[in-house]
């Protein structure tokens, strides 16, 4: 009798995804108060073209909006700051390189919070190595 084995869903994405956040140290995770994590399955076919992907398993997540250091205290905010998890990619790329589901999650989400603080690839990766798992 052979078993079933259902993928991680969208609501275990967001679970893993939150329990990223609470390894994030408070003196950041304090400016990221306000933005708004989403997991959907893919990017929408606007972000696939705005990204000039080849496939939708291309990306695994995505900021929108302007980061800390282009935000004004006088400007009214046009949009919330989001960022994106996609959930088929992060899948496949979890399949692909065996790599522990959770860390990956954890990894796009801290690249993506840097990109709203305004951080080089350089830099995230610098507070991804001082943050513990």
């Amino acid at each position: 009798m052979s078993r079933q084995i259902n993928a991680p869903t969208i609501a275990d994405i967001e679970a893993l995804a939150d329990e990223a956040l609470r390894t994030i140290p408070p003196e950041l995770l304090r400016f990221v108060g306000n933005v708004v994590i989403h997991v959907e399955d893919f990017p929408d076919e606007e972000t696939e073209r705005e990204m000039e992907l080849d496939s939708p398993f291309d990306l695994l997540g995505l900021y929108r909006g302007v980061d800390l250091a282009h935000k004004s205290v006088t400007a009214t905010p046009s949009d919330l700051d989001m960022i994106y998890l996609y959930r088929r990619p992060l899948l496949d790329y979890w399949c692909e390189t065996g790599e522990d589901l959770a860390h990956l999650v954890r990894h796009v989400l801290i690249h993506e919070i840097g990109h709203h603080f305004g951080f080089s690839d350089d830099d995230m990766d610098e507070i991804e190595a001082s943050v513990p798992d």
